[in-house]
């Protein structure tokens, strides 16, 4: 394995593991602060979906050299993503969880409603892209769009009283 794409793969997976320890953590409180989940039916398929697009990196990737270009897209990318987090704060979850409080209007929410969906959809696209894996970024792009179809719809519903 080229260790460029030893430290991409071992990034994105230690980013993930650790965005899911931070979501598991948030989520509990914000439902102590008397929070609701919604669209806890659809969760389990989310994340089977996102699990199975990092064994692809792995599987198919592990042997493929860094496209410099598209890692420096990769890069913009996890710029945005802290941007997002630190927005959100305490917030920030996986789960869509919603608190009887205003919602979050400053930083990228400023300019879209959902900046972290957005996020998803160009990481989804640009990761594979970084080990030249077009067709996972084309499978995944189509199934992400089924589920954010699915994911939106439930937010938007639950979040139109505190609009």
């Amino acid at each position: 394995m080229p260790m460029a794409t030893l430290l991409f793969l071992g990034f994105i997976l230690l980013q993930r593991g650790a965005e899911l320890v931070i979501a598991r953590i948030n989520t509990r409180r914000l439902l102590a602060r008397g929070a609701h989940e919604v669209g806890a039916d659809h969760y389990p398929f989310m994340v089977a979906m996102h699990a199975l697009w990092l064994i692809c990196l792995v599987v198919f990737g592990h042997d493929r050299n860094v496209d410099p270009w598209w890692l420096g897209a990769f890069a913009v990318l996890q710029i945005l993503r802290l941007w997002i987090l630190a927005t959100l704060g305490s917030r920030w979850t996986t789960r869509i969880i919603i608190l009887p409080e205003p919602l979050v209007r400053r930083g990228p929410f400023r300019f879209l409603r959902h900046p972290n969906y957005t996020l998803v959809v160009a990481e989804i696209i640009v990761a594979p892209m970084v080990l030249g894996l077009v067709w996972v970024a084309a499978l995944f792009t189509l199934l992400n769009a089924l589920m954010l179809w699915v994911r939106i719809r439930a937010e938007n519903a639950a979040l139109a009283p505190l609009r």
